[in-house]
């Protein structure tokens, strides 16, 4: 017999033990189901439905009761009531977000990754739309049958088994009906679009773009879902001689490539589909089959970029910690395009922060990575063309911690390791495989900032302090470090309840020759997502603005405090701006209205950010003077489209993205 004929064999036996398994789960009844037709749901707008041919009532039977209620303007999405799904079973497989005519292919082979310019080249093609009012995209409802292999279905039906009965999301930090309420639920995409600017004008300082990254599934969950399981999708506006334009993307990451050709999910989700010893097994059994019978290769990455951005070595990369950075270009029309998956040559393995750390006057960057399995921590820089240096990995921090940001100075990195772990044991007994363990003493890392091994690094205890982001360092002296950051007060509801959450920011000193720790707080109200003007990265600087959580995860203005007061033990806020009743934001990025004038004043320039209203459901682009007491807004822009909340942004001024259209 031939080797081809033995393969295919020995899948054949797999697949039908795998349906054994699944008929000892769920019983025959369930599997008659695929014989006879079944109405469609009706389709909650502007979202898409994407039957899935004659196996569609075994995949996604189940599906359906998790699709949560999102408001919108004219239309009222209602939930399927649990006791009819015994006697109609939705003919619909998963709700897909798209703003064009899903395209996807009869196979159900994954996509093999491109670089470079062909991924360019590719992207571009696949993301020609024309533009069409919004309200015509929202009023749009479009099905298109997909082709589906027996071991498609059967491992979805399995998902769904997963989902209903061994892993509900029972917690309202996985429940999508409560995650992706309101502002929070996700949007299609949006090709560039004019924008209207509705008061004041922008200043020319402005010319260039503002992208701001966050998590928007691109398929309605089956079951468990957190904040931080959307693929990536970047908010962009461009502006140039005083008019914007706007444009909604997603980051085309291996995972989103692979789902969209699959038509539903695929790969688990990293912070909801590991509670517990059991949904643990189930859901890595899964993927293993899904990868032995060629769905995905994990080999590709698994991961999303759904963080943040950064801009170095004149190429510009969409981040998240659980994949490569995915370098991303905008068009001259505005429009934003995937380029690829970047590994710098082979140098970068499994991942990077997504708060790498940029020094304006050298050119470098600096970068880590951390994980569950040794060394728990790896440091390492980028020189001024973007070319990766050694790797220093980092033994002397002994367990696996939550290390989402750093901070810099000139001669030293800081690493805060905190009581936010990555916990096997608590995700054994079915909590959240990242959570606080109270009895570990939190403590931070000085590394000289060009160490070639980890031999010079010097551990201090800081009882108390926690931090998940850095806002900035500097050196005072040649013996002590400052460093400012918000301290999470409640670390213990940590991405599980985070309206619970406090963060209160502090200036901490380090006196290198003595060991000695001093704490003064800055400001005591609730703040995070924290800015500085960039070119004041790693250098002692005065000011910080800084979002107010009322409660976090929803940002209802941005402060302006001065740091320097912290000495006198006053509360540091100079500057504030409320968005206004049922309106909310999202963190401030300072430009600077002249950014090579060295003379210039800190705080000479401008915040901008994305404002939702929730009352009247409108998006706009505010831009705030920096250096005015009331933050006061001088322009506003009313935008095409709902942009949901998301997490950081990036600014990149005419200049540099010509400098990346001639590296491209």
């Amino acid at each position: 017999m031939s080797p081809s004929k033995i393969y295919w064999g020995r899948k054949k036996n797999l697949i039908g033990g795998i349906m054994k398994l699944l008929l000892s789960f769920i019983g025959s009844p369930l599997y008659k189901w695929a014989a006879s037709p079944t109405p469609c749901y009706p389709s909650p707008q502007p979202l898409v439905l994407i039957a899935k041919g004659k196996y569609s009532h075994l995949m996604d039977a189940f599906s359906s009761s998790f699709i949560p209620k999102m408001p919108h303007p004219t239309k009222r999405i209602h939930t399927p009531n649990l006791s009819t799904l015994a006697q109609t079973i939705p003919h619909i497989s998963s709700v897909r977000i798209e703003d064009r005519k899903a395209t996807i292919p009869p196979s159900t082979t994954p996509p093999t990754p491109k670089q470079g310019h062909e991924a360019r080249r590719a992207d571009s093609r696949s993301a020609q739309v024309s533009p069409r009012p919004v309200k015509q995209q929202a009023a749009m409802i479009r099905s298109q049958p997909v082709q589906q292999t027996l071991p498609v279905v059967v491992f979805n039906l399995l998902d769904n088994v997963i989902n209903n009965f061994v892993d509900p999301p029972l917690r309202p930090s996985v429940d999508p009906k409560h995650v992706l309420s309101d502002n929070f639920a996700p949007v299609e995409e949006l090709p560039p679009t004019r924008c209207e600017v509705i008061s004041g004008s922008l200043p020319s300082c402005l010319d260039g773009v503002y992208i701001r990254n966050g998590p928007n599934p691109q398929f309605l969950p089956r079951g468990p879902y957190h904040l931080f399981d959307g693929d990536g999708m970047l908010h962009s506006i461009r502006i140039s001689k005083g008019e914007a334009t706007f444009c909604s993307r997603y980051v085309r990451t291996y995972k989103y490539k692979v789902e969209k050709a699959m038509g539903s999910p695929v790969i688990p989700n990293v912070f909801s589909g590991f509670n517990g010893l059991t949904a643990s097994a189930a859901r890595g059994s899964l993927a293993a089959f899904r990868a032995l019978t060629g769905q995905f290769n994990p080999v590709n990455g698994i991961g999303l970029a759904n963080t943040s951005l950064a801009h170095f070595g004149n190429r510009l990369y969409a981040l998240g910690e659980s994949d490569l950075p995915y370098e991303v270009r905008v068009t001259q029309d505005g429009d934003i395009e995937t380029v690829g998956r970047q590994d710098f040559d082979g140098q970068l393995f499994m991942s990077m922060t997504a708060h790498p750390k940029m020094d304006t006057d050298t050119g470098e960057t600096f970068a880590f990575r951390y994980g569950p399995i040794p060394p728990f921590l790896t440091y390492f820089h980028f020189n001024p063309n973007g070319k990766k240096q050694q790797d220093v990995p980092i033994f002397s921090m002994t367990s696996p911690s939550f290390l989402h940001d750093f901070a810099m100075t000139k001669t030293y990195a800081i690493f805060a390791e905190s009581q936010i772990c990555m916990n096997p044991m608590e995700m054994i007994k079915g909590g959240s495989p990242v959570g606080a363990d109270l009895s570990k003493v939190p403590r931070l890392g000085i590394l000289p900032r060009y160490a070639k091994d980890e031999s010079r690094i010097r551990w201090f205890d800081v009882p108390g302090f926690n931090i998940v982001h850095a806002i900035n360092a500097w050196d005072e002296g040649p013996d002590e470090i400052v460093l400012v950051a918000p301290n999470i007060l409640s670390v213990e509801h940590t991405l599980e309840r985070l309206e619970l959450i406090h963060a209160s920011i502090e200036k901490v000193r380090i006196n290198l020759k003595t060991g000695h720790v001093s704490r003064q707080p800055v400001s005591s109200k609730n703040l995070d997502f924290a800015v500085i003007n960039p070119s004041y990265i790693s250098k002692r600087n005065q000011y910080v603005y800084a979002a107010i959580g009322d409660p976090m995860p929803k940002i209802t203005g941005v402060v302006k405090l001065d740091v320097s007061m912290a000495e006198r033990n006053a509360e540091a806020v100079v500057g504030i701006r409320s968005f206004g009743e049922g309106c909310f934001g999202g963190e401030p990025f300072f430009v600077a209205k002249d950014p090579k004038n060295t003379e210039a004043e800190e705080d000479e320039g401008y915040l901008i950010s994305y404002v939702h209203n929730e009352r009247t459901g409108e998006s706009r682009f505010l831009v705030m003077d920096a250096k005015s007491p009331s933050l006061e807004v001088v322009a506003a822009v009313r935008l095409p489209a709902r942009v949901p909340y998301g997490f950081h942004g990036l600014f990149v001024s005419k200049n540099d993205l010509n400098n990346l259209a001639r590296v491209l």
